[in-house]
């Protein structure tokens, strides 16, 4: 399926490559276009997503928590399990969303975001460790070690649900 292609189910927008927030090219939309903010700035609301991409073949999901950085989204996740090493080279999809807020779903808005481009590994700068906040002690029993990926969005997937 081509981009033109996609069903009209929610907002995609196909961004410049390295840049979100600026007018997007490619746009679906349905009848009443989303007025909110831009998804980047939804990302900025919440701390933790879910990042998938496959390993050895095989689809996975994982937990991560992200930072926005110049139109980047930087992620730091547990390194015990190899998923920044299979991660680093490809395109991955890298989602997050508000719908654990139980005051949206009583007159408000629900929302999910998705970002798909390449990822790769990165030693983020001691500003960007802090902008993470603290980490995990432990993931699964194993102490937490971190591994970082940048990622950069190429398609911006977006939906809400109004109540």
């Amino acid at each position: 399926m081509s981009f033109d292609e996609l069903p009209a189910t929610g907002t995609v927008r196909q961004a410049p490559a390295g840049t979100l927030g600026s007018p997007a090219t490619g746009t679906i939309e349905r009848a009443e276009p989303i007025r909110r903010a831009e998804p980047i700035e939804l990302l900025r609301r919440v701390s933790y997503g879910r990042l998938a991409t496959s390993m050895r073949a095989l689809p996975f999901l994982t937990v991560a928590r992200h930072i926005v950085c110049d139109g980047r989204i930087l992620l730091r996740m547990h390194s015990g399990f190899g998923h920044h090493e299979a991660c680093d080279g490809s395109v991955v999809a890298y989602g997050a969303d508000n719908y654990n807020d139980t005051a949206c779903g009583v007159g408000g808005d629900l929302w999910s975001v998705q970002f798909t481009g390449p990822a790769e590994i990165v030693h983020p700068c001691p500003e960007q460790e802090r902008l993470f906040g603290a980490a995990p002690v432990s993931v699964n029993g194993e102490p937490f070690a971190p591994a970082y990926l940048r990622v950069d969005p190429h398609f911006v997937t977006e939906h809400t649900l109004t109540f």
